[in-house]
């Protein structure tokens, strides 16, 4: 386990604010030297406790692009293993272009000593997204593992999101794509 230091732990609450912040932004912010500053961000970053990444909201509140969300667990049979899946994903061509429209969050999972697959898949409809899961996801799945490889279906539709990545709350401290001015820093979770 890597303990973060105070400095540290002062440097990712004001880039949890605004990941986009400078070095001399965050140093005037924290009262870190700005050498230190950039020093502890550049290991945080190599280190891989750090990532940064855009956000784009697909749903009425965004682009408007998609009008719905499902969660989708697919629990594959005894006998398929983590490595495979691992495998699929980086060997899969529709990894990278067909399933990157489609689905937004992805995860393997575990359910009940059973390897599975977790998503969240947008779409128009619940029905394009009904025709997208059966049409393009489950056979890709069956092409690789096997027509019998699937155990299991459970779809959710989803709502509204609430909390995001311990600290972004939609509803509550976020306005404009940053964390509202006066969110206090020791309600963001570091360590």
């Amino acid at each position: 386990m890597r303990h973060l230091d105070d400095q540290e732990r002062r440097i990712i609450r004001a880039l949890i604010r605004n990941p986009r912040s400078s070095d001399n932004r965050i140093s005037t912010l924290t009262g870190v030297p700005v050498r230190t500053v950039s020093r502890k961000r550049t290991r945080l970053e190599q280190e891989g406790i750090l990532s940064y990444y855009a956000s784009v909201d697909m749903q009425a509140k965004g682009t408007g692009r998609f009008s719905t969300q499902h969660m989708l667990t697919i629990k594959f049979k005894l006998g398929i293993t983590h490595s495979q899946i691992v495998q699929e994903i980086r060997h899969e061509p529709n990894v990278a272009d067909v399933f990157s429209e489609l689905i937004r969050d992805s995860y393997i999972a575990e359910i009940e000593g059973h390897i599975a697959l977790v998503m969240v898949v947008e779409g128009e409809s619940d029905s394009d997204v009904a025709e997208n899961v059966q049409g393009k996801i489950i056979p890709s799945l069956q092409k690789n593992h096997g027509e019998d490889s699937i155990l299991e279906l459970k779809t959710i539709r989803l709502l509204d999101p609430i909390r995001r990545l311990h600290n972004y709350l939609p509803m509550v401290n976020m306005k404009e794509g940053f964390v509202v001015e006066d969110w206090p820093d020791d309600a963001f979770f570091v360590e």
